[in-house]
């Protein structure tokens, strides 16, 4: 439900400021996952929005963004019916989405940032996803 609100997330399951092994931190939390808008700090200028390590392989993802917000998904919905490569299974939770954006509702809520593109403006955000081995 959008309300408005901009939510600190200091103490809750949205805390995820410092790194966090999400399958027990959901599960920590006893909440069925993430589908929920991040509001970040307002900048025309590309920032650091979000960083995932994979432990096993070292993999990091550090994602950068002009945009005020990033939506974060962790295939809730999937339950194993779903084939991909060589017959692999993804079952919930078996993969995550990182979605730079506007906030939800921002056209309806004038304490947002601004979203609306009016005749003879341009449209111009960048999003980088800068991959890593450590």
């Amino acid at each position: 439900m959008i309300t408005g609100v901009i939510a600190p997330v200091e103490g809750t399951a949205f805390d995820l400021r410092k790194p966090v092994e999400l399958g027990k931190h959901l599960q920590d939390f006893h909440i069925p996952g993430f589908d929920h808008n991040f509001c970040l700090k307002g900048s025309k200028e590309k920032h650091f929005c979000a960083r995932v390590r994979h432990a096993g392989s070292g993999r990091i993802l550090d994602v950068y963004t002009t945009q005020p917000g990033v939506q974060f998904y962790t295939a809730n919905f999937l339950d194993g019916t779903l084939r991909g490569k060589n017959g692999a299974v993804y079952p919930k939770h078996s993969g995550f989405c990182l979605e730079t954006q506007n906030w939800p509702d921002a056209v309806n809520q004038p304490q947002f940032p601004p979203v609306l593109l009016r005749p003879g403006e341009e449209y111009n955000h960048t999003t980088c996803f800068k991959f890593s081995v450590a």
